[in-house]
């Protein structure tokens, strides 16, 4: 409870801080040309009850989607020790490489979606060691069997490893720089990696270092469990545009947006939460208003988080206004 009064203390100053830097310096300037994506996971449109393969393909073809962030899950892929199942990922990217769409490939035991770690069960009772060689091997199984797709165009190597968010183990920067080695001597066509943080509480220089770009999130309305509230984030698009610079001016390293708030974040799981609590912290409106604030940043690349419930909203509720509402950015 402590260590989370601090974190919104600090977030609380910092966000003075950027506010009179907007005041003084003026705004971010907006990118010409932005690049729009979702993030997609088989496992979540699976428990919102919809078929994941229309969900899919619904994201490619209805809605235009021409960039996907693929959140893969360990466990799903080898929920057997050392047998691989790589049937419903072969079919996304092929779907993918048919529809002229490019993947961001998460790999690794941390790649998004609550318990955020999706460690097989065999993985239980090993060492630290033990487990670390076990996810090298099922990394290196999943860049040699995807290597040689053209349909993807960069692998996110775990999911924001610096922010203790999850059932996770503590990040060990070392294991993580072994990580990012092993893809890199694997990838034969240099693909960049990604290396994901924390967009309020994090000055991305720690993963920038690892990285060859840094992802952040933007999330701008989330329930505090301690708190015991719904929370608006207060920084302004300043806060987040003044960071990358620093990350290019110290790193020469490229920021991007890799989750962009676009569904509801509130005091139960997403599929357990009534539409009337969704409401609170994203409708039409709030999709709107993150949209736009986005662009204020200065980036130019978004992966918009919560198009499956979208299409959810769309198919199971008949509200098709926010999936509406996103088609406008891919087929503007």
């Amino acid at each position: 409870m402590k260590k989370t009064l601090k974190i919104i203390l600090l977030a609380l100053v910092l966000s003075f801080l950027f506010l009179v830097l907007y005041f003084f310096i003026g705004r971010a300037p907006q990118a010409e040309n932005i690049l729009w994506g979702v993030n997609f996971s088989q496992m979540q449109t699976e428990r919102l009850g919809l078929d994941w393969k229309d969900t899919y393909l619904a994201l490619i073809e209805d809605l235009g989607a021409k960039y996907i962030k693929l959140i893969i899950n360990w466990d799903w892929v080898e929920g057997k020790r050392n047998d691989y199942f790589f049937d419903d990922v072969d079919w996304q990217v092929k779907k993918a490489k048919e529809n002229g769409v490019k993947l961001m490939m998460v790999i690794g035991m941390k790649t998004g979606r609550w318990p955020e770690c999706h460690m097989p069960a065999w993985v239980e009772g090993l060492s630290k060691e033990e487990r670390e060689n076990e996810v090298l091997e099922y990394i290196q199984e999943m860049v040699l069997k995807y290597r040689d797709s053209n349909a993807v165009i960069s692998w996110q190597v775990e999911n924001e490893p610096f922010f203790p968010f999850g059932e996770c183990p503590k990040t060990d920067i070392n294991f993580l720089k072994k990580e990012v080695e092993l893809v890199k001597s694997l990838d034969l066509q240099k693909r960049p990696i990604i290396i994901s943080d924390t967009g309020e509480f994090s000055l991305w220089l720690k993963a920038a270092k690892i990285g060859d770009i840094a992802g952040t999130t933007m999330y701008k309305k989330v329930w505090s469990k301690e708190l015991n509230v719904y929370f608006s984030v207060p920084f302004p698009p300043l806060f987040y545009w003044s960071k990358a610079q620093l990350v290019k001016t110290l790193l020469g390293k490229e920021v991007q947006c890799v989750e962009l708030q676009a569904e509801p974040w509130g005091p139960i799981l997403l599929y357990d939460l009534p539409i009337e609590e969704q409401q609170k912290s994203m409708n039409l409106e709030k999709f709107k208003h993150n949209i736009e604030f986005a662009k204020k940043t200065g980036f130019d690349t978004f992966y918009l988080w919560g198009a499956e419930w979208w299409y959810w909203l769309k198919e199971k509720h008949n509200q098709p206004e926010i999936w509406n509402e996103a088609r406008k950015l891919f087929q503007p």
